[in-house]
């Protein structure tokens, strides 16, 4: 039997993410005998009150999208992480944040005492540079401004021999 967590590794997830990166986060997570907290953050929300235990009260960018029940972790992302994490021996949770990822995410870590936040590269499409470049790179962010270790999961290195995705090819 593992021993209770003594601290926490966050990592960020969104639906469809290849598992690389859950899956070495809780190896992390394993290593450091830590509960591994599966973060997902709505940027279509922002967040009005921090309950100080790591959720929040947020309200939607656009007005016309009012609900009066805050949102919850998707379902299929718990369903796809509960299949993912099943053989794995950790402890996990799920948090469902809102804003600006590196913000939400750092935000997290502080609120409880994370020892390190993982997340994954984007894929090298245009659409995900378009969006890098226009919004800046979230691991960017984060280790521009964390006290904490950001480790980033490569998802599609780029081969030596090939220019990497903002150089001309």
């Amino acid at each position: 039997m593992t021993a209770k967590p003594t601290a926490r590794v966050i990592v960020g997830v969104v639906p469809g993410q290849p598992n690389a990166v859950v899956l070495q986060a809780a190896t992390f997570a394993q290593r450091f005998n830590a509960e591994l907290v599966c973060a997902s953050v709505d940027v279509n929300r922002y967040m009005i009150f921090d309950l100080g235990d790591g959720s929040m009260t947020t309200f939607p960018i656009d007005p016309d999208l009012v609900h009066p029940e805050e949102p919850g972790f998707d379902p299929a992302l718990l369903a796809h992480l509960t299949d993912l994490l099943t053989d794995v021996d950790v402890v996990w949770s799920t948090s469902s944040l809102a804003g600006d990822p590196a913000l939400a995410l750092g935000g997290l870590a502080d609120t409880l005492g994370a020892a390190m936040i993982v997340i994954g590269t984007r894929e090298a499409t245009v659409r995900a540079s378009l969006g890098e470049f226009f919004n800046g790179s979230v691991a960017v962010h984060l280790a521009h401004r964390q006290h904490r270790p950001v480790v980033v999961i490569p998802l599609a290195p780029v081969p030596l021999d090939e220019p990497l995705p903002w150089e001309p090819s």
